[in-house]
């Protein structure tokens, strides 16, 4: 799916790096954070694999249907835990732009992992422009706020409660429960899925 066989690489490791990370986090002692790192840890590695240069290895075409299959029925998951919390649509997004790459390599089988892959136009810019808006925000949402203390100049900055694991909020929550790590993880996974979706 990748022109360079050394983007390509950067890009499996990213992606299992990250799935790996959500792997992690499925031991979590909250059961929501747990079924959310399910999905990505599946994300991650589906990524991966996507990813890897076809110099390396070409898949067999039953894998194309297999992964549209797979990634249908977390898009289905995600959907139906969408009645219980938004977050879960951004998983339907997700899903759906892996369902839809997979059908693309499954029609092109000659381009797949390379140049010349060929999707539609209108969905791909769609999920660019998602995928793009979703770095962005996510991003702007890892920057840690800081309030000055008293509000004097001079006065030296604060964290903002809640902003660090050594203030009240999180202290007693594992690293695996941390917000800003899970959403560290989905940015990485978002920006993998704009490097996929820039070749179709």
């Amino acid at each position: 799916m990748h022109g360079s066989a050394s983007s390509g690489w950067l890009l499996v490791a990213l992606c299992a790096a990250t799935g790996a990370y959500c792997l992690l986090r499925m031991r979590s002692g909250v059961e929501e954070q747990r079924r959310a790192a399910g999905g990505e840890a599946l994300m991650g590695f589906g990524m991966a694999a996507m990813a890897v240069p076809a110099a390396v290895f070409t898949p067999p075409a039953w894998v194309w249907p297999a992964y549209a299959a797979v990634f249908g029925a977390a898009g289905l998951r995600a959907l139906w835990a969408a009645r219980s919390g938004r977050h879960h649509l951004h998983h339907l997004v997700g899903a759906a732009a892996m369902v839809y790459m997979a059908v693309v390599m499954a029609g092109s089988p000659a381009h797949a992992h390379g140049h010349g892959a060929s999707g539609t136009p209108l969905l791909t810019g769609v999920l660019l422009l998602y995928f793009a808006g979703y770095v962005l925000l996510t991003g702007v949402r890892l920057i840690p706020v800081v309030t000055v203390a008293g509000g004097g100049p001079g006065a030296p900055p604060v964290p903002a409660p809640g902003g660090g694991a050594g203030s009240g909020g999180r202290a007693g929550a594992g690293w695996g429960d941390r917000p800003e790590l899970a959403r560290a993880c989905r940015l990485s996974m978002a920006i993998g899925m704009l490097a996929m979706l820039l070749p179709l």
